[in-house]
């Protein structure tokens, strides 16, 4: 992806909607349209490998910052949340990307918010939220004007008092950021292998047995077969699937690399992973996307779902 261009996109598509004046005197987007930018931004390729998780709090960055209107980026880890804030003369709207959120508001029932169901809101709103399930959540933000206040509250029964001192800046906040970033990778706390799962698929459009043999039937898409040779001789194989064993797979596909296949010639090549059971497969297909082959995934349940689906195989020992 190129992260500017989709930006240019998403400006260009909302350009026929017209901004109004903000109280600060900022030109300001009314919330259906920031609607519209976070819903195409966040249907967009190539910003999911910018999310980080963070153990000890929420991560967030900011991807877009222009005259009327910024875009963030933020991900959730199960149990985390805002606490309730407003976003000062800022209005507003997220979409989530993937895993489920919650919105509480003072006197009112929670709204549980799946994927691709937005939430949009004027200045002065005020609200809290969560990630209560037990997935991480990723979700796209964006404020018209960009965002420059978060004032914080606590719950007193069924109003908010106001903290005593307003949160930082956004400006404050980016700042944070690249200061995160100059911090070991580990800043943020130790991740388990679920959770570092979870935030790999959470950037893959998995494919089923079903779509797999669709998409290579259909398509130039690529079967790669990444178990090792043990592994295929006691379980079958699949006719056509290329082999390329894990520990050489980046450099068998990196266009880039001396090593790389000679299919292996762009970024753009359609590269389906599959293991035994198709968990090392999304590890894998997010490292070809961090190589830049942003079309790459895996295949869920990998070679025994395919083989439980009926779908033709090479049995043992048959197989080379």
């Amino acid at each position: 992806m190129q992260l500017a261009t989709d930006e240019r996109a998403i400006h260009e598509g909302s350009s026929t909607l017209k901004a109004t004046e903000s109280r600060s005197g900022a030109v300001s987007r009314p919330p259906e349209e920031l609607v519209n930018i976070v819903s195409l931004f966040a249907s967009s390729d190539g910003w999911m490998d910018r999310v980080r998780l963070c153990v000890e709090h929420r991560w967030y960055e900011r991807l877009h910052h222009g005259l009327d209107y910024d875009i963030w980026v933020i991900s959730w880890l199960p149990g985390q949340s805002t606490g309730f804030h407003d976003h000062g003369s800022s209005s507003g709207a997220f979409v989530v990307a993937t895993g489920i959120l919650e919105e509480h508001r003072p006197g009112e029932r929670p709204v549980v918010i799946p994927p691709g169901k937005p939430r949009a809101f004027g200045p002065d709103y005020a609200h809290d939220v969560r990630n209560v399930s037990l997935a991480p959540a990723i979700s796209i933000h964006a404020y018209s004007p960009p965002l420059s206040e978060m004032n914080e509250y606590e719950l007193d029964g069924s109003r908010l008092v106001p903290r005593e001192r307003a949160s930082e800046r956004a400006e404050t906040l980016d700042e944070e950021r690249h200061a995160q970033r100059r911090k070991p990778t580990n800043s943020c706390g130790i991740l388990s292998i679920e959770q570092v799962l979870s935030a790999a698929r959470a950037r893959l459009r998995r494919l089923s047995p079903d779509e797999a043999h669709e998409a290579v039937s259909a398509t130039e898409a690529i079967l790669v077969d990444i178990r090792p040779d043990g592994q295929r001789a006691i379980e079958g194989s699949i006719e056509g699937a290329l082999i390329v064993e894990r520990n050489v797979l980046e450099w068998r596909f990196d266009p880039a690399s001396h090593s790389r296949l000679p299919i292996a010639t762009n970024h753009d090549l359609q590269v389906i992973v599959f293991c035994s059971e198709g968990y090392a497969s999304s590890l894998a297909a997010v490292a070809l996307q961090d190589l830049g082959l942003s079309h790459a995934t895996d295949m869920v349940g990998g070679f025994q779902a395919w083989r439980a689906t009926g779908l033709p195989i090479v049995l043992p020992s048959m197989a080379s």
